[in-house]
């Protein structure tokens, strides 16, 4: 079954759904088949569940240089259990059997380019996603997956962060669809204590040229970083390290890993009620 035959939820829809309660969209993070393939989809049930508003799906890749080493671990753990691109399309397909809310994937391009950009796209129509962000694709780059996104009609997401020039962003603005995804902090992924000031006033920035919703992710690891930045005007936080820590930590005992998670997605959707 594709995306065409499910009613899946458009980032519009959930954007607006969820503004509609006044809150902001909690989006969690996994990499496809991190420890492994059944387990991992157990764990997207558990987000689903405990109040994911979307999805953020990352492909397993060897050398994947925007991440610390919370997500190197994570990939590792991945393709050491046998994932694929392919194995992740599947993964997807299984994960559209139980929910229908958005689900964005986030690869490098290295990912897309190996299989063919045209049969990525077509696979990911397929399959179910919404939404490819390619975290090395730069946007004067990104030429030949807009005009296959455009095609299959799977929205295409850039990135903006601190280091993006005003002009930058009306070229991302012009090409991104769904959402455009804000870096929070500067540097690699990976959870981090303090929100910076610097993220509030880049949030601010963003808005000021584009009429995208923002989910704001990178460092984005407790209650009240989700809260703070919805407050600053983000439409979405997305949750990446400090889940992944919470697999890492419990890879001998996956009852009280997803009792965890489920207990910390439920405290970061709260977080984004205003």
């Amino acid at each position: 079954m594709s995306s065409q035959d499910l009613k899946v939820e458009s980032y519009q829809e959930m954007f607006a759904r969820v503004k509609e309660k006044n809150e902001g969209a909690f989006i969690p993070f996994i990499v496809a088949g991190d420890p492994d393939f059944e387990t991992s989809l157990e764990i997207v049930k558990t987000f689903v569940e405990n109040g994911a508003d979307a999805l953020e799906i990352g492909f397993a890749f060897s050398d994947p240089v925007a991440d610390g080493p919370t997500v190197q671990d994570a990939d590792l753990r991945a393709l050491n259990s046998g994932m694929t691109t392919k194995r992740g399309f599947e993964f997807i397909k299984r994960i559209r059997e139980f929910t229908t809310i958005p689900i964005g994937l986030l690869v490098y391009y290295n990912l897309i380019y190996q299989i063919g950009i045209d049969h990525f796209y077509e696979a990911a129509l397929e399959s179910g996603v919404n939404a490819v962000l390619a975290a090395d694709l730069p946007p004067e780059e990104a030429q030949d997956a807009v005009a296959a996104s455009r095609k299959y009609g799977v929205q295409q997401v850039f990135m903006a962060a601190q280091t993006t020039t005003n002009e930058r962003l009306q070229k991302i603005s012009g090409l991104c669809e769904g959402f455009l995804y804000v870096v929070a902090v500067m540097g690699v992924t990976g959870a981090r204590g303090d929100l910076q000031i610097s993220t509030v006033e880049l949030i601010e920035r963003v808005r000021s040229h584009t009429d995208l919703p923002l989910s704001v992710g990178f460092g984005i690891s407790k209650p009240e970083h989700v809260s703070n930045v919805i407050k600053a005007g983000a439409d979405g936080a997305i949750v990446a390290s400090a889940i992944l820590n919470m697999i890492t930590e419990n890879l001998e005992d996956k009852d009280a890993m997803k009792e965890k998670i489920g207990k910390f997605c439920r405290e970061l959707k709260e977080a984004t009620k205003k």
